[in-house]
């Protein structure tokens, strides 16, 4: 399985809460719900297309709370989204006991989380997914074992919140392999990661050009 991370953005790079305001209030963060109001059919239809992957979950703790005290709920036959959430296998980092509500397709993964995914990774089927789950979905990053991205990036701004991105994230120059904007101006993303690649803008013969 390759392995996914999937998220919801603001433009000034914020992934925290963007379902509503208490979803994740954790830091004081009073923002939340900014992605509701620009959620239009083809941000549901991008999401869609992204859960059509899920071979497998791979969730934070905090995410694994808010999927189960919601999706459980959701039991409409052709909701494609909370089919695969409700019956697909979910792995959570977490050092406390999960819900029961889940208990069958759910496994509980301790400190040697990363060994773990990197054993999961070799398993057949299509992604291993991460959604929400922003401190995983970074340490995950910095760790090398992201294989595809992929993000709504609203024209939201914030100011303030948690981002999967850092100062300690791996330099990368990212390959767009699907773009799309939905009538609100929602950008729906697909990147791959690859080497850092870096050019340097010069004039040559009296010309602007770039070298590599």
């Amino acid at each position: 399985m390759k392995l996914s991370v999937n998220l919801f953005m603001t433009l000034d790079g914020v992934s925290q809460s963007p379902g509503s305001p208490e979803e994740d209030p954790r830091g004081g963060f009073a923002r939340g719900g900014w992605l509701m109001p620009v959620f239009d059919e083809g941000c549901g239809r991008a999401v869609d297309e992204w859960y059509s992957h899920t071979s497998a979950l791979l969730l934070g703790r905090t995410t694994y709370n808010a999927f189960i005290s919601h999706w459980p709920q959701v039991t409409d036959p052709e909701d494609r989204v909370a089919s695969q959430i409700n019956q697909r296998t979910k792995y959570v980092v977490t050092s406390s006991p999960v819900d029961e509500v889940w208990a069958d397709t759910t496994t509980a993964l301790g400190e040697d989380f990363l060994d773990r995914v990197r054993e999961l990774k070799t398993h057949p089927g299509d992604e291993l997914q991460v959604h929400g789950s922003i401190q995983l979905a970074r340490t995950l990053q910095q760790a090398g074992l992201v294989d595809i991205y992929r993000f709504l990036i609203a024209p939201v701004m914030v100011g303030e919140g948690s981002s999967v991105f850092g100062s300690t994230n791996p330099a990368s120059t990212m390959t767009v392999t699907s773009s799309t904007v939905t009538a609100s101006g929602v950008v729906a993303l697909e990147l791959t990661p690859g080497e850092f690649r870096q050019a340097a803008a010069v004039v040559e013969n009296g010309r602007d050009s770039i070298q590599q």
